[in-house]
């Protein structure tokens, strides 16, 4: 019997890899799935590398994960995306292929695929539908990395049409939060801007220079709210269809940085660099379907980069991650 929409998938008691748990989408999942009665199924990059098809059948074959939420990819901001082209596109190609097709020979009864809201076409109308897919050409900087993420879509599509395998994809917007890279020319842009308005403020700086014009207007959604959607449709969504998941809500680059620069403590100029990229003029995904399946972010963006800003210190500060993600939202917020 073909799996169908909204049937009730049951997670206690079952073996759950999450493949990628030690980046920021992954180490979220794993968060949010130490509240589930699950086993939970990691293993180490060093140990096993997803690029490795070899590899990978061998770690699936001894460990057979009943469920699957595949998080592991190579991910950046504008200019790495831009100029590390050929891995983006190898990596996340061999990545996909490497483990559905091992969750398939080894009869796991579900795996979640994380695509990426930069997969629909540059100028697709907003917000984002999930039908706009290969409806126009895509944003030319990170093109490798969207036509990988499509891949693996059509991929999971592909295995629940021919073989019946309960595989569903869901395309996050964009993402902060614990766990970030923080690299100041390599990250996404929350991480980014947090960093630089930061050094900024420790070095007494007068002004920060912003990438851009300034007005692309983005979608951001706090990572542990991004994990618990996901559980959420793991339990509850079986479809061939894709599903969105972010706030439904965007903002200009330029007041993204007043906020973060507000969250910071820095109180000089803004400046911006016109010189830089902008990427897409607009990204906001259309999230109905999401919330008609009965999950809504609860997470504001103010109070996610509150968040993010607690954890980027303490982490600067030396502290344990592990010691930080105990903190609850109350407590970081008040700092």
């Amino acid at each position: 019997m073909r799996p169908v929409a909204n049937a009730p998938f049951e997670l206690r008691g079952k073996s759950v890899y999450v493949a990628g748990h030690r980046g920021m989408v992954g180490a979220a999942l794993v968060r949010r799935l130490a509240r589930e009665e699950v086993r939970l199924v990691t293993v180490d990059r060093r140990e096993v590398d997803l690029c490795n098809q070899a590899a990978v059948f061998d770690w699936f074959a001894r460990t057979r994960p009943q469920v699957i939420f595949l998080a592991a990819a190579k991910v950046g901001g504008i200019v790495a995306n831009n100029t590390l082209r050929a891995e983006f596109i190898y990596d996340n190609i061999a990545i996909a292929a490497n483990v559905i097709q091992a969750a398939h020979q080894n009869g796991a009864e579900k795996l979640m695929f994380l695509g990426s809201s930069c997969i629909y076409p540059k100028l697709a109308p907003q917000p984002l539908r999930e039908d706009s897919v290969l409806t126009g050409p895509l944003e030319p900087t990170n093109e490798p990395y969207a036509i990988a993420k499509i891949a693996g879509i059509k991929m999971a599509e592909a295995y629940r049409s021919q073989y019946g395998s309960d595989f569903i994809s869901v395309m996050p917007t964009n993402l902060y939060g614990p766990g970030d890279n923080y690299h100041p020319e390599l990250s996404h842009v929350v991480a980014a801007l947090i960093r630089r308005f930061h050094e900024a403020k420790v070095a007494g700086a007068k002004s920060v220079i912003v990438w851009g014009t300034g007005t692309p207007r983005r979608e951001f959604l706090y990572v542990d709210d991004m994990a618990d959607a996901c559980v959420h449709l793991m339990k509850t969504y079986s479809s061939p269809e894709p599903v969105n998941i972010g706030t439904g809500e965007d903002i200009t680059i330029a007041d993204l940085a007043l906020m973060v620069a507000a969250a910071v403590g820095f109180r000089g100029e803004i400046s911006l660099d016109t010189s830089r990229p902008d990427g897409t003029p607009r990204k906001l995904l259309d999230v109905s379907r999401l919330s008609r399946l009965g999950w809504r972010a609860t997470t504001s963006l103010t109070e996610g980069i509150q968040l993010a800003y607690r954890v980027f210190c303490a982490e600067r500060d030396g502290r344990l991650q592990s010691d930080l993600l105990v903190l609850d939202k109350a407590a970081c917020i008040t700092g």
